[in-house]
């Protein structure tokens, strides 16, 4: 593993080293979970930051952003602009700065408020707009995952972790078995967090609920049970860096027994200095707006007295991986959701597409479990978000993946030897039970081969 910067260090550049010295005092423990680029970091004052001087001063001449405007206004084409409708040519075509539109993160956080009463009282930062999630998910790796650090998942991952952490940043991934019985497995991701720390001074712990591919969100018992094991991780002296996934918050079914409707986020910032809580959520999802790539970024971190403080490093920090990699997300995208957050009836909109998804996942919970079927799979426990899983019998997923394809033109997704991935998410009613009929005859055909 790579030895960290001092804050101090002359290799940095000074804005570097000035929001290191800044992590030093108020927060040493997350200064020690930063990555090398993590500490490299910075947000420059350059021209992005003379231009917002001159947005706010320079009101006779503005000659400072790469831009073209005319009239007044971002320069447009009517080709282009006659496809919006009430988005003003500055609402639409401009840069949105590096953390995003400011009134957009305000109406999220306090979206995030509401939706998650244990927030209540606690301090965190203010979210940042990311190009969707996996895009989040990348600045957390660009500011805490080095070569060699060790990432603790369930078996049941989206195998873009592998790549994004794993191949890219050359992290190492340790996994534990997801369920135990008919729930999440709390006492395999307790032991899993002992046993990985030996030896280590941090680990990064992915948290992804519901979970893809597995739509399952832990019950209230097993949050709390992962809260404590966190938490007494954290006393042991372990840093830890939790994130929380958390893209298809809200979509919850409570089918088999009641879930959890809070996120874990709410449960950890504030719990323990050696703790940084990271949550990576979206309106792809939640505002089902998938192409608009319109996620938020939001740190919790452990220490109360110094969370402000913690929270603007980890802003500019985190602006300034943005500034290099993508330099900002797309205007139009954060200037639709910060619309439809100020919409009166968004709430109720977005309750009756949950309860579409709710009618689907019921239909697949009673026809998955069919006495029909049970020599064909076993059914993994699920109850919300856009997946379920079977645990296909006698068969290889792959080869039935297959099969399925080339002799009854039907797409799923194999994720593990013998797991199948379903996204009922975009089956109609009407499709649920002929579609369960099909994979039970195509397990049959394969067997009888």
């Amino acid at each position: 593993m790579s030895t960290p910067q001092s804050p101090k260090d002359e290799s940095l550049n000074p804005l570097a080293s000035e929001l290191n010295a800044g992590l030093e005092a108020a927060a040493p423990e997350v200064l020690a979970m930063l990555s090398p680029l993590g500490r490299r970091l910075y947000f420059p004052k350059g021209i992005l930051s003379q231009s917002a001087e001159a947005k706010a001063k320079g009101h006779r001449f503005n000659a400072t952003i790469g831009i073209a405007t005319e009239a007044g206004e971002a320069m447009h084409l009517p080709s282009v602009h006659r496809y919006l409708v009430d988005i003003a040519p500055d609402d639409a075509y401009t840069y949105a700065g590096g953390g995003g539109r400011p009134e957009l993160r305000r109406r999220w956080q306090d979206k995030q408020r509401a939706e998650n009463p244990s927030l209540a009282g606690k301090t965190f930062g203010l979210p940042i707009v990311t190009s969707a999630l996996t895009h989040g998910l990348a600045l957390v790796g660009d500011l805490f995952i080095g070569p060699g650090d060790r990432i603790v998942l369930p078996d049941k991952l989206w195998g873009n972790y592998r790549l994004g952490y794993e191949v890219r940043l050359g992290a190492q991934i340790a996994t534990y078995p997801f369920y135990e019985g008919d729930g999440f497995n709390t006492t395999g991701f307790a032991q899993a967090l002992e046993r990985e720390a030996l030896g280590r001074d941090k680990l990064i712990v992915m948290l992804n609920f519901p979970n893809n591919p597995t739509g399952y969100m832990p019950t209230e018992p097993e949050g709390e049970a992962i809260v404590a094991a966190l938490v007494a991780q954290a006393e042991r002296g372990t840093k830890l860096v939790v994130v929380l996934d958390d893209a298809y918050f809200g979509l919850f079914y409570h089918l088999g027994a009641p879930s959890m409707t809070e996120s874990l986020f709410g449960r950890l910032v504030g719990t323990h200095p050696n703790l940084l809580a990271i949550r990576v959520d979206g309106a792809t999802k939640e505002l089902f707006v998938w192409g608009l790539r319109c996620g938020f970024l939001s740190y919790g971190p452990g220490r109360a007295d110094t969370a402000d403080t913690v929270c603007n490093v980890l802003d500019a920090k985190t602006r300034g991986a943005i500034r290099a990699g993508i330099s900002n997300s797309p205007m139009l995208s954060q200037t639709i959701v910060e619309k439809a957050l100020a919409s009166p009836s968004i709430d109720e909109e977005r309750n009756q597409k949950c309860e579409t998804l709710r009618a689907r996942a019921e239909q697949v919970y009673e026809i998955a479990h069919a006495p029909r079927f049970r020599e064909s799979w076993e059914v993994y426990p699920f109850n919300s978000g856009y997946f379920m899983c079977l645990d296909v019998k006698g068969v290889d997923a792959e080869l039935l993946r297959l099969h399925l394809l080339d002799a009854h033109a039907t797409g799923l997704i194999a994720t593990g030897k013998h797991d199948l991935r379903i996204a009922f998410s975009c089956l109609e009613l009407d499709q649920i039970e002929p579609l369960f009929e099909t994979i039970h005859k195509a397990i049959q055909q394969l067997r009888s081969q």
